[in-house]
């Protein structure tokens, strides 16, 4: 079993080493490594967007929004079931980052006009804005964390993970199973 260090930023080491009591190989060690940058990135992303009163899940739908065709016209916006989808969490929960955001001026909520029971999640010109400043401080928070990596290295990693989501993707869901004697 591998262990995730403490994403502790005054913390130096670079987490366990090939070799290491409970390291289990490179696949594992890349997934470490892999979650250790996102909670960073994350975390960094978080404090930077805190003084515009926007979190991290907050910032993630208006993105999602942002991208929809004509987001801001009642017939073209995205459905509130829809978010949902995108954002892979309940519809309840997406309920929830549309009340703040809507309580915020940066949605509006409009009913369908094709389906009067359903909601339409329209982004207003303030949302606009909060989604350029979301992309600048992705854009600046990506630049510090790999600031000092190459274009070379940037492009291979990259790619490597694109093809390794590409497979995931294609061999469909995990099958969830038991572990070995765990009670079924």
């Amino acid at each position: 079993m591998t262990t995730t260090p403490t994403d502790d930023p005054a913390d130096p080491s670079p987490g366990p080493r090939p070799g290491d009591p409970g390291t289990s190989g490179v696949p594992a060690e890349l997934a470490d490594a892999m979650t250790r940058a996102i909670k960073r990135i994350r975390r960094q992303t978080g404090w930077r967007l805190e003084p515009y009163g926007i979190t991290p899940g907050q910032a993630r739908a208006l993105r999602t929004l942002a991208h929809v065709p004509g987001c801001e016209s009642p017939d073209r916006a995205m459905r509130l079931s829809d978010l949902a989808d995108k954002l892979h969490i309940a519809p309840r929960s997406a309920t929830t980052v549309v009340d703040a955001l809507e309580e915020a001026g940066l949605v509006e909520r409009r009913p369908d006009p094709a389906d009067r029971r359903a909601v339409r999640i329209l982004l207003t010109e303030d949302g606009r804005a909060a989604v350029e400043r979301i992309l600048q401080v992705r854009d600046e928070v990506a630049q510090d964390y790999f600031g000092e990596v190459s274009p070379e290295d940037e492009e291979v990693l990259l790619r490597v993970l694109r093809a390794a989501e590409a497979r995931f993707l294609e061999a469909g869901p995990p099958v969830r199973t038991a572990p070995p004697g765990a009670a079924r």
